[in-house]
């Protein structure tokens, strides 16, 4: 672990929000991990919408507080309108100096909680050949019309299938195809009856439980307060500090 003596850059963990209220708590449970790893660092919450504190007031609060540069990691996993145009455009309204990271994904460390989410929900490497051949995942995630946040999913998904041995497909509860019962039809016609779906939340709420339901073998829970989520954070944290100012649509993702 690593203690600060002096005064370093605030890290504000930026949120969606939910109106689910287990989010919320799994996002703080995750901020104290964050702190546990990193003592000494200042590990504040901000949200988009819906959840105080908004990402505005936090970082007017810490303005006030005489706090004098901040770095805004995205708690979101891929590129998007979020990443892109909402935590910049509210950063530029702050009176302190920030520098937004990229978001978490795609990452080795996500698919490190991902097959330990898996496991957890009962997953076992198929023991032969047979076994391989009938089994297959749904990466399931949040969607979006961007482009390049689809992009980043089927990175992700192709880092999970390297992992399991066996093909992981890219699913969308929203805003994007495949849905997750369309993916789990097209396995299923290749002979994938034995198909997990993956949990590509970072947190508990109406997607990750609408896509759980709908698995037809074993379905793995959110992201949520796995110790890799809080090292990524941190990694993240590092590398905006690191890494020269960039535009959003320059924030890509970069292990």
């Amino acid at each position: 672990m690593t203690a600060y003596t002096t005064n370093p850059s605030a890290l504000v963990v930026v949120a969606h929000g939910s109106r689910d209220p287990r989010a919320l708590g799994t996002v703080r449970q995750l901020l104290d991990g964050v702190r546990a790893l990193r003592p000494g660092l200042p590990v504040h919450l901000g949200h988009i919408e819906l959840n105080a504190p908004l990402l505005p007031d936090t970082l007017a609060g810490l303005d006030a507080r005489g706090t004098g540069a901040a770095v805004l990691v995205p708690l979101l996993l891929s590129r998007g309108y979020h990443v892109k145009r909402d935590i910049p455009g509210m950063a530029a309204g702050a009176r302190l100096h920030t520098r937004v990271a990229a978001p978490l994904g795609p990452h080795p460390l996500l698919v490190d909680a991902l097959h330990a989410r898996l496991t957890e929900a009962g997953w076992r490497t198929p023991a032969d050949g047979t076994a391989r051949r009938a089994t297959g995942v749904v990466l399931a995630a949040a969607g979006s019309r961007d482009p390049e946040s689809r992009v980043d999913t089927h990175r992700t998904a192709r880092l999970l299938a390297e992992r399991l041995g066996v093909p992981v497909v890219p699913a969308y509860a929203s805003a994007a195809a495949p849905t997750v019962p369309d993916a789990l039809r097209a396995l299923a016609a290749r002979g994938r009856t034995r198909v997990a779906v993956a949990a590509y939340f970072t947190a508990p709420g109406r997607f990750a439980t609408e896509c759980a339901a709908a698995a037809p073998w074993i379905a793995s829970a959110p992201l949520g307060t796995h110790e890799a989520m809080a090292r990524l954070l941190l990694h993240r944290y590092d590398r905006a500090l690191r890494t020269p100012s960039a535009t959003p649509r320059e924030l890509a993702p970069a292990s």
